[in-house]
C-alpha cells in the first residue's frame, strides 16, 4: 500500500524546514543557501491515527548553471511516478519563478493528488498575497509558516484524507478459535526484502541463494540502482526476494538515482513480510542501521539481522559471542532478534538464511488457543498483578489471539486505560517467554470486560 508523500519545490523555498517541521525533529541541516546539503532525507509518522512515510528532495541536486533547472525537474518526475501525494512548496516572499511555473506544469499533466503550500506566511500582509498563487492551477492553497508551524495542521488533515485507509482483515476482531482454517487466506509465499547501506552484499546475498548472477555486483557502493524481484524455489521452499537499493547517509547522496532508490527501498520494506537487514562485520551496527531496524520496526515486519563479511573480522575465541552481545545491548529491548553471521564471499551460512526466514514465517502465522493462552498467561498475571491506579485495582480476566496480520492480543480488564506501559511491556516479554516469537513484533491491545 503506497503510503508516501513526496515534497517538492524549487531550492531555498522552505522544503528542509516544512520536513523537520511535520516529522517532529532537526533531523537536516538548514541554511539560507541555496542546495544546502541535509543529513537525512526520509521519515514516517502519525496523524489522526495513519502512519506514512514522508519524503524530502532537497539536496540532492549539484547547483551549477547546467544542470540545476534539468536535475529540479527530474527530482519532480520520480516525486510524480512514486509518490501518492506530492507537497509542492512555494514562496510567498519572492512570488511566482519561472522554475515555479515549470514545476507546476509538470505535476498538473500527472493524475496524483498535489498540495498546493505557500511557505513563509509570517504575517498578515503576507497572507493577503497568496493569492496569486492560484494561478498555478491548482485546486487546494494551503498558507504556511514553517518556522512557527502556524498551517502544519491543515497540511496534515489534507495529506490524510488523500492517503488509501487501512486494509482490514476480515474478521480482524475474532479470535482465532472463532473460525475455521477453511476461512484463512494466508500469503502463498512469504515476501523478504533486502535493505542496507551500499556494498554490504545484498545482491552477492541473493546471488548466492539463488545461484546465478541475478543482480550486476561490484565493490562500487550503489551498483543496485533498482528492486530487483527473484523468485526462490528450492528445496520444497519458496518465497519472493527483494534486493533493494542501498540507503545511504544522507551527506552520501548526490544523485536523483539514489532519491529514487530510498523511495524504492521504502516501498519494499511496506510490501514485505519479513526483512533481512544487513550490515558489514567491520563497521558495526551504526547510527543508519538503527534507522533503517526502526522504520521495520513501526512497520511491524519480521526481522533478520545479518552481519555479513564475517571472514573480514580477526577472530578470537568468543569473538562472535561477543560481538553478538554488543548488537543485542544496541537493539534493546527487542533481544529475541535472529542475528546470523555470514560470509557471502566464502558461503559461509548462506543457507542458515533460508531456515531462518522461515522459522520467522512461521512465528508470524502461530496461533495460540485461548485456553492454553489463559493457562500461561493468567499465572503469570496472578504472580505479578498490575500496579493499581488511585486506589483501583486493576483485573486482567481473560487474554486471547485476535485474526490479524502479525500476532495480536487482546487482553481483557476492567481499567484498560489505567495501565501503565511499563506493565504492557512486562506482558509483552512475559509473551515472548512462554510463546516462541523470535523476529516477530507482537501486538498488544488492552479492551474494557
Amino acid at each position: 500500500m503506497n503510503r508516501t508523500v513526496a515534497i517538492v519545490g524549487r531550492p531555498n523555498v522552505g522544503k528542509s524546514t516544512l520536513f523537520n517541521r511535520l516529522i517532529g525533529e532537526r533531523k537536516a541541516i538548514i541554511d539560507d543557501i541555496s542546495g544546502v546539503t541535509r543529513d537525512r532525507i526520509y521519515g514516517d509518522l502519525e496523524w489522526n491515527g495513519m502512519q506514512f512515510d514522508l519524503i524530502d528532495t532537497g539536496g540532492y541536486v549539484t547547483y551549477t548553471d547546467d544542470v540545476f533547472e534539468k536535475a529540479i525537474k527530474e527530482q519532480v518526475k520520480i516525486a510524480i511516478e512514486e509518490a501518492k501525494v506530492i507537497l509542492f512548496i512555494v514562496d510567498v516572499s519572492t512570488g511566482i519563478t519561472d522554475l515555479d511555473d515549470s514545476i507546476a506544469d509538470m505535476l498538473r499533466k500527472s493524475n496524483k493528488k498535489v498540495l498546493l503550500v505557500v511557505n513563509k506566511v509570517d504575517n498578515t500582509k503576507r497572507l493577503h498575497e497568496i493569492s496569486e498563487f492560484y494561478s498555478l492551477g491548482f485546486e487546494e492553497l494551503f498558507p504556511l509558516s514553517s518556522i512557527s508551524g502556524s498551517g502544519t495542521g491543515e497540511i496534515l488533515d489534507a495529506i490524510v484524507e488523500n492517503l488509501p485507509a487501512e486494509e482490514k482483515l476480515e474478521n480482524e476482531d475474532k479470535a482465532y478459535d472463532d473460525f475455521d482454517e477453511d476461512e484463512e487466506k494466508e500469503p502463498e509465499i512469504p515476501r523478504v526484502a533486502i535493505i542496507g547501506q551500499p556494498n554490504v552484499g545484498k545482491s552477492s546475498m541473493v546471488n548466492a541463494l539463488m545461484g546465478e548472477e541475478r543482480n550486476i555486483v561490484t565493490n562500487v557502493a550503489g551498483t543496485t540502482r533498482d528492486s530487483i524481484h527473484s523468485t526462490y524455489n528450492k528445496f520444497g521452499k519458496e518465497f519472493t526476494l527483494v534486493d533493494t537499493a542501498g540507503i545511504r547517509k544522507k551527506t552520501k547522496v548526490s544523485e536523483n538515482l539514489e532519491f529514487y532508490s530510498v523511495i524504492r527501498a521504502i516501498k519494499a520494506v511496506e510490501e514485505a513480510d519479513i526483512v533481512m537487514i544487513m550490515i558489514d562485520a567491520k563497521t558495526g551496527l551504526e547510527a543508519q542501521d538503527m534507522a533503517l531496524f526502526k522504520l521495520v520496526q513501526r512497520r511491524k515486519k519480521g526481522i533478520l539481522l545479518v552481519v555479513n563479511k564475517w571472514d573480514n573480522v580477526e577472530k578470537e575465541t568468543n569473538t562472535m559471542r561477543d560481538y553478538e552481545e554488543q548488537l543485542r545491548v544496541k537493539l534493546a529491548p527487542h533481544n529475541d532478534i535472529p542475528i546470523l553471521f555470514t560470509s557471502v564471499l566464502e558461503k559461509q551460512r548462506i543457507f542458515n538464511v533460508l531456515n531462518l526466514l522461515f522459522d520467522i514465517f512461521s512465528n508470524m502465522k502461530k496461533r495460540i488457543v485461548t485456553r492454553e493462552l489463559n493457562d500461561v498467561m493468567l499465572k503469570v498475571i496472578e504472580k505479578t498483578p498490575p500496579p493499581s491506579y488511585r486506589g483501583n485495582m486493576i483485573k486482567i480476566k481473560y487474554i486471547t489471539q485476535l485474526h490479524a496480520k502479525n500476532p495480536t492480543f487482546a487482553f481483557f480488564c476492567n481499567h484498560p486505560k489505567y495501565l501503565p506501559d511499563n506493565y504492557k511491556n512486562f506482558l509483552k516479554n512475559k509473551l515472548r517467554e512462554s510463546f516462541d516469537f523470535k523476529g516477530v513484533l507482537i501486538n498488544l491491545i488492552f479492551k474494557e470486560k
